[in-house]
């Protein structure tokens, strides 16, 4: 079984892009929620995830800052994580991309862009 944390500030925005995932074909996933990075960042320590999808703007801390912090870490940098935002200009899309985000996805995200943005995670477990 697969595990993936939506990290979001809004209940509305994780309740929604969970059901994206689940439109876009994804079985068999257990779902945990956080309501910023620092929560995120809590639970992955005590729950190994294989995905995080993040907004980018959250209070106490944000999207790019759970991405640098994901991503310098020898525990969890292989962590996929997939960023969403309202306000991703081609400079920021590029910055997050840099930092290894796996995708940058705008809202509102829809199931079609949610199945896209998995799918070398999909081809990557059946290969």
């Amino acid at each position: 079984m697969k595990r993936i944390i939506i990290v979001d500030d809004s209940s509305t925005a994780r309740m929604f892009i969970k059901r994206c995932f689940e439109i876009s074909g994804c079985q068999d996933v257990e779902f945990l929620e956080a309501g910023n990075g620092l929560q995120a960042l809590e639970q992955i320590k005590k729950v190994p995830v294989d995905l995080i999808v993040s907004d980018l703007h959250m209070p106490e801390m944000d999207g790019t800052a759970l991405l640098k912090r994901i991503k310098s870490s020898p525990r969890f940098h292989e962590i996929p994580v997939i960023i969403i935002s309202s306000a991703a200009n081609p400079k920021k899309v590029e910055e997050l991309k840099a930092l290894l985000a796996l995708d940058v996805l705008s809202k509102p995200v829809s199931p079609a862009s949610v199945s896209q943005a998995i799918k070398p995670l999909l081809q990557k477990s059946e290969g």
